[in-house]
């Protein structure tokens, strides 16, 4: 591989010679040979964003000249352009301040923005201008996962819960056996069951909303430590005020810069609040996974929608690969939300030093959820059929509506009747017109699956 010489405060390096980075990122490269992973692309997104806010900001505060503020800007929209991974190697388990991944990006837009401009650009001097890794980093971790939650999550749970109620409307006339503890319990409509799907979802949203005024308070203007040291009195507000305009959504400094740069409690709360949509997700696959099974030695209430083989040597098998895949993904979010809260704990005086980790593992739940909400509510939710011959051959033979009966004939001898029932596969309401003196006319009104569903006491 053809090289050339690239030096740092360390010294001299070599570096591939196409590479748009330097020798801090080449360090990077040589030093972290762990995972293979690097950033993922909507932090690099974001911090190029963010590279570009600051370079404007200096322009308007006077501290970076015309000629080297645009070409600044004008590598970074270069690069927001293009597939701009490639320039960005560094591994995720790094420095703890992510500083490895804060110079690759300013040797790579220093770099870029001296070619397209023939302005001389220091990565340092010019790009990192009034700013450090430590308050860059988890800017931009806020700044990504922001825009992800606004972009991206809110709107696809948003799909899903429509689609969760456009189908409860769509079945409402289906009734089918109510389960607890996986054990038969009372009858309730299918919209009913999917009701609960769609309150959870909404709840969930709810979380997210609430947190977003913390996400969208940002680090920038802290620099080293907290002090702002080396950043102009209204660089902050500037920046926060230039990355709005950008991106559209609403940035501010965050309050205590101290806290921002210290701690990163806004990030395990949100993964906190992922977690539980991860929660959420997993409920409802398990529910349709459950609803779907069989077909014959299952429950099989439903059909959800044949989207592939599903055996490699049993002919005709299809499985239920969708709430399958969310049940996977729920698993990953709530591991990554166990490595989150443990590099939250990381605040070491006055810089959090499990940056890159959090940064990772908090796109990655963003993205997954974000990912799979849309493919729940059209290729699960919107699509399986109702298999009403078996919801209605259950309701049948379940001796539990004889709990409709209790304010009539007392507990005691409703449980003598659904023994019974249990003991004998017998129809509850055969067992109930011999054991009690209800009449058949009176035993079809009190024990109507339908009406059940509606709760109040049977008369």
């Amino acid at each position: 591989m053809a090289t050339r010489i690239e030096k740092d405060s360390m010294g001299e390096l070599q570096v591939p010679a196409e590479a748009l980075y330097g020798a801090q990122t080449q360090r990077a490269i040589n030093n972290f040979p762990v995972s293979g992973l690097s950033m993922p692309r909507e932090f690099i997104s974001a911090l190029l964003k963010v590279k570009r806010a600051a370079a404007r900001a200096n322009l308007s505060l006077g501290l970076l000249d015309e000629k080297k503020a645009n070409a600044i800007i004008g590598a970074c929209e270069t690069l927001l352009n293009e597939n701009f991974m490639q320039h960005f190697p560094v591994d995720i388990f790094q420095t703890g301040s992510g500083t490895s991944t804060n110079m690759n990006a300013n040797e790579v837009i220093a770099r870029l923005a001296t070619q397209q401009s023939g302005v001389e650009i220091a990565a340092n001097d010019h790009v990192n201008y009034g700013q450090s890794s430590n308050d860059v980093i988890p800017t931009t971790l806020h700044v990504s996962a922001a825009l992800l939650v606004e972009e991206k999550l809110l709107p696809a749970l948003g799909y899903l819960q429509q689609s969760i109620d456009r189908k409860a409307e769509a079945v409402d006339s289906f009734v089918k056996t109510g389960r607890t503890h996986l054990m038969d319990a009372m009858p309730v409509r299918m919209s009913q069951s999917l009701s609960a799907w769609s309150t959870q979802l909404a709840q969930v949203q709810r979380q997210l909303e609430a947190l977003q005024p913390d996400i969208q308070s940002l680090a920038q203007g802290g620099t080293a430590v907290g002090t702002g040291i080396n950043a102009h009195p209204d660089f902050a507000d500037a920046f926060a005020k230039q990355l709005s305009e950008d991106t559209g959504v609403t940035f501010k400094p965050h309050a205590n810069f101290f806290t921002a740069l210290s701690s990163q409690d806004t990030a395990v709360a949100l993964s906190g609040a992922l977690k539980t949509c991860a929660v959420t997700i997993m409920k409802i696959a398990n529910d349709l996974r459950w609803m779907n099974s069989g077909p014959l030695a299952g429950l099989g209430e439903i059909e959800l929608e044949a989207l592939q083989p599903g055996s490699s040597i049993m002919p005709g098998k299809v499985n239920p690969v969708i709430p399958e895949a969310a049940a996977m993904v729920a698993a990953q979010v709530i591991g990554n939300d166990a490595a989150i809260t443990i590099g939250g704990q990381a605040g070491n005086f006055e810089l959090n030093v499990m940056l890159p980790v959090i940064a990772h593992n908090l796109l990655e739940s963003l993205s997954l959820l974000s990912n799979i909400a849309p493919l729940m509510a059209d290729k699960a939710i919107s699509s399986f059929t109702v298999r009403e011959e078996d919801l209605k051959a259950a309701l049948a033979r379940n001796p539990i509506l004889v709990t409709a009966l209790n304010p009539i004939i007392g507990y005691m001898k409703a449980a003598e009747v659904a023994k019974k029932a249990y003991k004998e596969g017998r129809p509850i309401i055969d067992v109930a017109q011999e054991e009690t003196d209800l009449s058949r006319d009176e035993l079809q009104k009190l024990l109507d699956p339908a009406k059940l569903t509606a709760g109040g006491i049977s008369s």
